[in-house]
């Protein structure tokens, strides 16, 4: 029988498993924005949850064999997956029209509704200093955003949408880590992922639905395209990137407690800005920046919120 580690020690593990998990997932993001436009985002998501399926299975054979994907709680596995492909899908979709920056720091709004959520639905104590970040993280994506200005774009609302779908996902996993294998998490949202892209695929697939008017609408709707090898490789390493990624980040929030370990989601923030500027030459104007450091102040200010120890409540998820 294993003893327990300590919380501490879980949730240093943890933070660690995200943080890495964050700068693998940034790979994906830039492959997929290289990507959005030429091909449909359901076709590169097909082809993702393809290639992931045999890494998917090799981690879930190290972790506990291939038994633990038969679990009774396939259903809930299957309706956080379900949320897990909206945030994404969202996510992904909006790549395709702003700057890879702007949209990884929208989408710092998940860690903020992850606290939210801790707090209805866990019942977890937030100091009024962690109180004070999350206004003022909300306060930076106002900044950001400017709604009612010509810099706003109906597409910066998508990140959003994705951060809180996510911080549903990131809730629902702290109570199935109890009963539920990482890769098994991984595997089930993977499979939702396979069937969401098969069925858009179906919809917009002939491409009688194609438009050209917005970046973001066109890769929604856009037909199959045969891809070139380069092209067709690089859709399956998001599946190998997925596989990893997806199942560091639920193992991290499987181990860690959720307001200790999401203010370093603010870690993809540095992969955004490296990969905007070097592959299209994307800088973050002031405006923008001054939102950036609001949100990373934020992000500071629920780490100097309180550290104590706290029992883990039954979720109401």
């Amino acid at each position: 029988m294993s003893i327990p580690l300590p919380r501490p020690k879980q949730n240093t593990r943890g933070i660690a498993l995200l943080v890495l998990g964050i700068a693998i997932f940034s790979v994906q993001d830039l492959i997929l924005k290289l990507l959005s436009g030429n091909y449909p985002l359901h076709e590169a998501m097909l082809v993702r949850s393809l290639a992931a399926i045999p890494f998917l299975l090799l981690l879930a054979w190290f972790d506990g064999g291939l038994r633990t994907l038969a679990s009774p709680g396939w259903a809930k596995m299957m309706l956080r997956g379900t949320m897990n492909f909206a945030a994404y899908t969202s996510y992904y979709l909006a790549l395709a029209s702003l700057p890879i920056a702007t949209t990884m720091t929208l989408y710092f709004t998940a860690p903020l509704f992850i606290v939210i959520l801790s707090i209805v639905l866990l019942g977890e104590k937030v100091s009024a200093l962690r109180w004070l970040a999350l206004i003022s993280g909300f306060l930076g994506v106002l900044v950001i955003v400017r709604p009612g200005s010509t810099a706003f774009d109906w597409t910066m609302l998508l990140p959003v949408a994705a951060g809180i779908f996510y911080a549903i996902v990131q809730i629902m996993t702290g109570g199935m880590g109890r009963r539920e294998t990482a890769p098994a998490m991984s595997f089930y949202s993977n499979l939702v992922f396979f069937l969401g892209a098969a069925l858009l695929s179906l919809i917009f697939g002939t491409g009688s639905f194609a438009t050209g008017d917005n970046p973001t609408l066109a890769f929604l709707m856009r037909g199959w395209i045969t891809p070139s090898l380069k092209d067709l490789l690089l859709m399956a390493a998001c599946g190998m990137i997925a596989a990893i990624g997806l199942t560091l980040l639920t193992q991290a929030y499987k181990i860690a407690e959720a307001n200790f370990a999401a203010p370093f989601e603010y870690s993809m923030l540095v992969w955004g800005v490296i990969w905007g500027w070097f592959f299209w030459g994307d800088w973050p104007d002031s405006t923008t920046w001054l939102g950036i450091a609001i949100l990373v102040g934020a992000g500071l200010m629920l780490l100097l919120g309180d550290r104590k120890p706290k029992p883990e409540p039954e979720p109401a998820l």
